[in-house]
């Protein structure tokens, strides 16, 4: 017998829904209590090992405050209702690290600075590309 693979719609589910409580600030022990679940089950959800019933959808959607179909969606709203509207790749958000770091960008209003720590950014990560690419190379 063997095990069922989760769907890429269920990752995305399971993805938004961890973005959009981490946006509103809520643990997964809240989240589950509020749903009546397991933070286990909340955990599975979020990863996508376990299917979201369209109920507990609805339930999930309720709690956010937001429609159902934006649990389909690959981009989230980072704002809150009534602020300059942001949207943000729910990827992203579900790493809380980088959610963060939206969080903390979003606060500079200097255009220069931003600037520079977007470059900054680009930086980091091209210099990290090099070295993953360079010890590739060395296991090879």
């Amino acid at each position: 017998m063997t095990t069922k693979q989760p769907s890429s719609i269920d990752i995305r589910v399971g993805q938004s829904i961890r973005a959009h409580r981490l946006i509103a600030g809520m643990s997964q022990s809240e989240l589950a209590d509020k749903l009546g679940v397991s933070f286990q089950q909340v955990q599975k959800y979020e990863k996508g090992v376990n299917r979201v019933g369209a109920g507990r959808l609805l339930e999930v959607a309720r709690v956010f405050n937001i429609q159902i179909n934006a649990l389909f969606e690959t981009h989230a709203e980072t704002s809150p209702i009534g602020a300059i509207a942001g949207r943000a790749p729910v990827h992203l958000i579900s790493d809380k690290s980088a959610l963060k770091l939206l969080a903390a960008y979003a606060d500079i209003t200097d255009r220069g600075i931003r600037r520079g720590v977007s470059q900054m950014v680009a930086e980091i990560a091209r210099a990290s590309r090099k070295q993953k690419q360079k010890n590739a190379n060395r296991a090879a």
